[in-house]
């Protein structure tokens, strides 16, 4: 999945220069990474307002066409958000090629849950983490890791190192080597009779 994202070369910078592009619906950001210098430019609002609101977009490799200079493979890699209205204040997008390495947070997306035999038989579900972090190259970058639990019993449980990955995607707490970074992502309690 990729996107098309517009952007043009920010020339003042500062707390006031950003506020002023914040009341004409502009956002600040700033494109880095690479062999390159960093560029500062600024984005449409309501376009990634919009964008935004699919969440497989912090996951995509993004082509940000910048006027006045070339077209950039980019990713999500940190927002400010405005403490009570949650719009987006800053972003940071990270420069990537399909070889360069990526470590990104993803969500984790559990299947089957209802169908799990050890929840049939009156044991709780418990989800331990919501997201993981990865390592990988941006082609094979993920939009989230799936995970089935439907075949689960009571009193079992799945850690990283269980999980299903896409190929050519690491999971960084098992890069330490390790067995305590080895953490549980599922489990079903034992059902007490």
């Amino acid at each position: 999945m990729s996107a098309l994202w517009t952007a043009k070369v920010r020339s003042t910078e500062g707390k006031g220069a950003s506020r002023r592009l914040r009341h004409t619906g502009q956002i600040p950001g700033i494109i880095y990474g690479g062999d390159k210098d960093a560029v500062s430019v600024t984005l449409d609002a309501n376009f990634v307002k919009k964008a935004l609101m699919n969440n497989d977009i912090y996951n995509t490799i993004l082509t940000v066409d910048v006027e006045g200079a070339s077209q950039e493979n980019v990713v999500i890699k940190d927002m400010q958000r405005h403490p009570a209205r949650a719009d987006v204040m800053h972003i940071d997008l990270q420069r990537v090629t399909d070889n360069g390495r990526v470590v990104k947070r993803v969500p984790i997306k559990f299947a089957g849950a209802a169908k799990a035999p050890g929840v049939k038989l009156g044991g709780l579900m418990t989800f331990f983490q919501k997201t993981v972090e990865i390592r990988c190259s941006a082609k094979n970058l993920p939009t989230a890791i799936e995970i089935d639990v439907s075949t689960m019993e009571a009193g079992e449980s799945l850690r990283l190192s269980d999980l299903q990955l896409p190929e050519g995607v690491e999971v960084v707490a098992l890069l330490h080597g390790s067995a305590d970074y080895d953490q549980a992502v599922v489990g079903i309690g034992k059902v007490r009779r």
